[in-house]
């Protein structure tokens, strides 16, 4: 009876993925970049024949496609976007060759000059090499640049190119500067590469975690708290904790030890640790109890790392080489000033909670310690189905001057990480340049199911911060030795991680981590009292499940189920009352048929045990 209710036709199953067109990001492929590099530019010359009035400022390529930034009197409109695209094309048609100019300092200042375009003079003063490169779209158009670029317009495929949206962008994204109009765009060799793109932006939209988690009833913004701060309701704070537990079960396992620590300090803490001096800028504002105060940097901060924290609880007594290694573990919420145009959901906020931990180890323990925590991160990993990943070498730019520590404590630190990788047999890539400003990272660089990449765990070994703050151990002939860092995140931060997942799954949580694990679907009122008491079951053996008790019939909660993506729903009728089974259909599987209530009981606790859908 209740099966022939539950037809096929209203299976929960997600459809097939379409079969993935690989699509090389701009920075990968040198064709990209001199495709887009050009189409920005005959976009630029198609908005300067256009209206007149517009001044042109940057227009580089991303990863994706394009931007142009331009001053112009009025707004773009989509009415505005339509014609600039068929201004393009009518470029692109006329074969214009792409010309390549060198000219002194003193001639492309002149130039400039005589088209009255202020920008491009403080682009020119930016530019340090000489000569001077300047590309020119046949006889009419030129701009400054260093490239690279077609030779012809005719190289570009207008039916592969789309002007996407309009957005505001200060200049220099200086917000007491110029408001400027953003022309975002994309380019590709082929129309086929552009349908996948778009194809990829449709899907990402359905998957996008602030619409999915407004929906599930995860989160939510408020304009009172402020932008980039979640409020988490009862089931996204429930996520988090099963995020939390789960990591903190496989850490105990592993000899840590969790502390917590305040959410302020005061601000010769991160003087000491250095961040002060490199990031004051991503600090929230030094509180002062008076202006004196203020004058001398003396006052409190918001925490904006966990590791000087950590490092007191460690230097609060004298350690023994037989204490270490020392693993310190916290989901310490910490505070960034980030810039309102950079946050975006839970990707990016000003505030978040890392899953960070802190090891203090001998020089002798650091190869083993460092890959255990690695098999930790891969174990993350695994267990999240977060398996298309790569393993990027942070390593520092010796130009630089963000760094600090010796080039003997960089070398020590960077050969450890080489060492681990090599031991492992682990595909990696080195990123100069990417390093923190204490020490090189391992870092894992995931990409989701809309191929785009995240950086996810991430594992750092540091000399530098235990030098700083004068950290010791007494060795095993009683001598004081300096005890080397390992920093380690495998979340990195819930917010993101969350953010990450709520698009990789489309909603679709599996069955250990979803906020409601098995609803109960009575057909009627007689059926109500059976449903609460194995609910009432599955609860006691820790099922997170639920009743629907509103009455609607049957189809209608099946809907609601569906649209809440709960993974077990268990339809009881009569039938299922006088034989104590269930009727179960699982997200993952589809219907499984009637089950008896024991058996679908163990198979759920069987699955949620082993991180698995049923």
């Amino acid at each position: 009876m209740v099966q022939q209710q539950m037809s096929p036709n209203s299976s929960s199953h997600q459809p097939e993925e379409p079969e993935k067109i690989y699509l090389p990001r701009t920075s990968e492929s040198e064709t990209l970049k001199k495709i887009r590099h050009t189409a920005s530019h005959v976009m630029a010359m198609a908005v300067q024949k256009l209206f007149p009035k517009a001044q042109v400022t940057i227009g580089p390529w991303i990863e994706n496609g394009f931007y142009y930034d331009f001053d112009n009197p009025e707004p773009f409109t989509d009415k505005d976007l339509k014609a600039i695209y068929k201004e393009m094309v009518k470029i692109i048609n006329r074969k214009l060759p792409v010309i390549r100019e060198e000219v002194s300092r003193e001639e492309a200042e002149s130039r400039i000059k005589q088209i009255n375009e202020p920008y491009k003079l403080e682009i020119l003063s930016d530019i340090k090499q000489e000569p001077i490169t300047i590309y020119h779209l046949g006889e009419q158009w030129w701009d400054l640049c260093a490239g690279p670029h077609v030779e012809n317009t005719s190289e570009l495929n207008p039916k592969a190119i789309e002007l996407e949206s309009v957005a505001g962008a200060y200049w220099r994204g200086d917000e007491t500067k110029a408001q400027l109009q953003r022309i975002y765009a994309t380019a590709w060799e082929t129309p086929e590469q552009l349908a996948e793109y778009k194809r990829r932006k449709e899907e990402a939209q359905r998957r996008d975690h602030r619409k999915l988690g407004k929906e599930l009833g995860l989160f939510i913004f408020s304009d009172l708290v402020g932008p980039g701060l979640p409020l988490w309701t009862p089931k996204g704070t429930l996520l988090r904790s099963l995020l939390e537990d789960f990591l903190k079960q496989e850490q105990i396992k592993r000899g840590y030890q969790q502390v917590v620590t305040p959410h302020i300090s005061r601000v010769d803490l991160f003087k000491t640790s250095g961040h002060w001096q490199k990031y004051k800028e991503d600090l929230f504002p030094m509180m002062a109890e008076d202006e004196e105060a203020a004058a001398h940097e003396q006052g409190f901060v918001l925490k904006a790392m966990n590791c000087p924290f950590h490092i007191q609880i460690y230097k609060s007594e004298l350690r023994s080489y037989r204490e270490l290694p020392m693993r310190l573990a916290e989901f310490g919420t910490v505070y960034r000033y980030e810039q309102s145009g950079e946050l975006g959901g839970l990707t990016r906020v000003r505030g978040f909670t890392q899953d960070d931990a802190h090891l203090f180890v001998t020089p002798e323990q650091l190869d083993s310690e460092f890959l255990n925590v690695v098999d930790l991160i891969l174990s993350v990993i695994k267990t999240l189905r977060l398996g298309n990943f790569k393993a990027r070498l942070s390593f520092r730019d010796p130009a630089s001057d963000k760094y600090i520590g010796s080039d003997e404590a960089w070398n020590k630190a960077e050969n450890a990480i080489r060492r681990a990788v090599e031991t492992l047999g682990m595909d990696h890539f080195e990123g100069i340049g990417e390093a923190a400003f204490y020490g090189p990272k391992l870092d894992f660089i995931v990409r989701d199911a809309l191929d785009r990449e995240w950086q996810l765990g991430t594992v750092q070994v540091d000399y530098n911060l235990p030098e700083r703050f004068e950290l010791e151990y007494v060795a095993e002939d009683g001598s004081r030795k300096r005890p080397v860092m390992i920093h380690r995140a495998p979340f990195g931060s819930l917010e993101r991680l969350i953010g990450i997942l709520i698009e990789e799954y489309a909603g679709d949580f599996p069955l250990w981590l979803a906020p409601v694990q098995a609803r109960l679907l009575p057909v009627g009122e007689a059926q109500l009292d059976y449903a609460k008491d194995v609910a009432a079951k599955m609860r006691a053996i820790g099922i997170r499940a639920e009743v629907d008790t509103s009455g609607d019939r049957l189809a209608k909660l099946i809907r609601n189920a569906e649209k809440e993506k709960i993974p077990v729903m268990a339809v009881v009728g009569a039938k299922e009352v006088e034989t104590n089974t269930l009727s179960i259909r699982t997200r993952a599987s589809g219907e499984l048929g009637t089950v008896p209530v024991p058996e679908i009981l163990d198979k759920m606790k069987q699955a949620i045990a082993n991180y698995d859908n049923l």
